[in-house]
């Protein structure tokens, strides 16, 4: 089971004139083919009046890759874009590269540089996060380790969930998945064995990547 990826933090605009040519491309996240199919329709349908609307896009789930020329030279603009989001190692992620044609004729190069820009300007404004599958660990103790703890839980830089306070106190902490018995092994050394340890479910949890 895959436990870490890649991908777009969200939606992206970016508009780059190249050679008197309107470039605008467009990032986003998506979960499935339908979405990104979907994505590309609704852009196609508003640039409707484009010269070209190329794109390209890999979904995680099923592992697909597929891209579009959209009527410019076979390999000068889908498989740029494709090779962009590859190079960055990202998956569920969709870019559409909307262009209006300004007169002057790029090249095979041309195009092949100019695709390859939008669809990194693109990323680059989307911004990219890394997501983490991560297990829920829920640890109890009596008060006279709060202080110990919270030391140690903020050293650690652990993801976690607000604090419950009863006659005793919970921390709820997100760990990444393989993780746990060191956490375990930790925790049971810090409280001298007196803390209470519980699993729950798991799920992705996001970073910020910097470009």
């Amino acid at each position: 089971m895959e436990t870490r990826y890649r991908t777009v933090k969200g939606y992206g605009e970016t508009e780059i004139v190249i050679q008197k040519s309107r470039f605008i491309t467009r990032v986003n996240r998506v979960s499935t083919e339908q979405e990104a199919a979907a994505f590309v329709e609704g852009i196609s349908k508003k640039h409707w009046d484009a010269t070209h609307n190329c794109y390209a896009y890999v979904t995680r789930g099923t592992q697909v890759q597929k891209s579009s020329d959209d009527g410019e030279p076979a390999g000068t603009a889908g498989r740029p874009i494709l090779e962009v989001i590859r190079n960055r190692d990202l998956h569920d992620t969709v870019i559409v590269v909307t262009r209006y044609f300004g007169g002057i004729k790029l090249g095979a190069s041309g195009l092949i540089r100019a695709y390859s820009q939008c669809a990194a300007a693109g990323i680059d404004t989307a911004g990219e996060v890394e997501r983490i599958l991560h297990k829920k660990m829920s640890i109890t103790t009596d008060y006279s380790f709060v202080g110990k703890m919270e030391h140690e839980l903020r050293t650690h830089g652990f993801d976690m969930d607000p604090p419950e306070f009863t006659d005793q106190v919970t921390w709820h902490l997100w760990v990444p998945l393989g993780e746990e018995e060191v956490v375990t092994k930790w925790v049971t050394e810090l409280t001298n064995g007196r803390a209470s340890i519980t699993e729950g479910g798991t799920m992705f949890r996001e970073r910020e990547v910097k470009s």
